[in-house]
């Protein structure tokens, strides 16, 4: 029985996947469930359709995140903190104070997407901004002592 999955099926396929499974498995489980529907050639024809329809709205999606991540690398990124004695931050420094900076310099990025490991010192870092699936990019920042 060939069937269309509806969505993720463990240890079976993915999303929009053709499959073929045994009769009662199909008949029984996948589409009673809504996991499946059958693989008429009308539905494939609808399928195929429809993940052409989805690669080009990808594609921009990812050129769009493609810009976005070329404006975020030319970025120059310091964050002010209070500083302890020997460069030891009051407090730290993470995903949310990266992000409020962007947002200070026009790149409006939700905390999320950000990755950083904990800040607890003065000192050049690196974040990993997330803008897509499989656009990812580098941000370096500076922390550095407030001013009083």
């Amino acid at each position: 029985m060939e069937l269309i999955l509806k969505q993720d099926v463990e240890n079976l396929g993915f999303k929009d996947d053709v499959v073929t499974v045994k009769n009662g498995y199909g008949r029984n489980f996948l589409i009673p469930q809504g996991h499946a529907i059958l693989a008429t050639v009308s539905a494939k024809k609808v399928l195929a359709e429809n993940l052409k329809q989805r690669a080009f709205k990808e594609k921009k999606i990812v050129d769009d995140a493609n810009v976005i991540a070329e404006a975020i690398k030319a970025l120059e990124i310091k964050i002010p903190a209070k500083v302890g004695a020997g460069d030891k931050l009051f407090g730290s420094i993470n995903n949310i104070d990266v992000a409020e900076a962007l947002e200070k310099e026009g790149q409006s990025i939700d905390k999320k997407f950000i990755t950083v490991t904990t800040i607890k010192r003065l000192g050049k870092y690196t974040a990993v901004v997330r803008l897509h699936r499989s656009v990812s990019v580098d941000l370096e920042f500076e922390v550095i002592a407030q001013a009083n």
